[in-house]
C-alpha cells in the first residue's frame, strides 16, 4: 500500500512518495490501477497494490476493510510512506514500529490495532526552520531534488520487489545499509 493524498494538487508532493513508488511498480510490471471502494487497486502476480483515496490522515479507514475482505493478517501488509526523519535519498525497510508521528501510519495502526506491519520509509528531509510540517509535506519537490528523488523512487520500487520476492529479512539486509 502506498500512502498519499488524492488529486492533482498533491500529485508531486513529499507526502505522495508512497503513490509514486506504486506508480513506478505498475509501470515496470505492466499493470494498471482501477478505482474501487478501497481506492485505486491493482492485482498482479498474486499481489494486491492499493493507493487509498482517502486523505492521508484517514488511510486506515481503507486498509482495515481491505484486510478484512481479503482475510489478510497485518504481517502480510507492506506500507510505503514518506519519512521526515530520513534525509532525501535514503530509504528504510522495517517489519514493525511506531507511527513516528506520521498521520497515515498512525491511522493504520489505530484502525488495525497493531504496529506489526511492514513499511518502507522514503526520506523527504526535515523542513527548514521557517517551514511548518504540514506545509513541508504538502510541498512539491524542487528541480534540484528531482534527480535524487527519481533515484530514490527506483530504489524504493526495487526494495518492494525484493520484499515480495525474497521476504522482508533479506530485503532489509540488502536495502538498509
Amino acid at each position: 500500500m502506498g500512502l498519499g493524498n488524492p488529486g492533482l494538487d498533491y500529485a508531486k508532493t513529499r507526502h505522495n512518495v508512497g503513490f509514486m513508488v506504486l506508480d513506478l511498480l505498475a509501470k515496470r510490471r505492466g499493470f494498471h490501477f482501477a478505482k474501487s471502494r478501497y481506492g485505486l487497486v491493482a492485482s498482479h502476480n498474486g499481489c494486491w497494490f492499493l493507493k487509498p483515496l482517502t486523505y492521508m490522515n484517514l488511510s486506515g479507514h481503507v486498509v482495515r476493510p481491505m484486510m478484512r475482505w481479503h482475510r489478510w493478517s497485518s504481517s502480510q501488509i507492506l506500507v510505503v510512506a514518506d519519512d521526515m526523519d530520513l534525509p532525501l535519498g535514503r530509504i528504510r525497510l522495517r517489519t514493525s514500529g511506531s507511527s513516528g508521528g506520521h498521520n497515515g501510519l498512525k491511522s493504520i495502526i489505530q484502525e488495525i490495532g497493531t504496529e506489526n506491519f511492514s513499511r518502507l520509509k522514503i526520506g523527504i528531509d526535515r523542513p527548514p526552520g521557517d517551514v511548518g510540517v504540514i506545509d513541508w509535506v504538502l510541498r512539491r519537490f524542487t528541480g534540484d531534488e528531482w534527480p535524487i528523488l527519481t533515484e530514490t523512487l527506483e530504489r524504493g520500487a526495487d526494495a518492494v520487489t525484493a520484499a515480495l520476492d525474497m521476504g522482508m529479512e533479506r530485503a532489509m539486509s540488502q536495502f538498509n545499509r
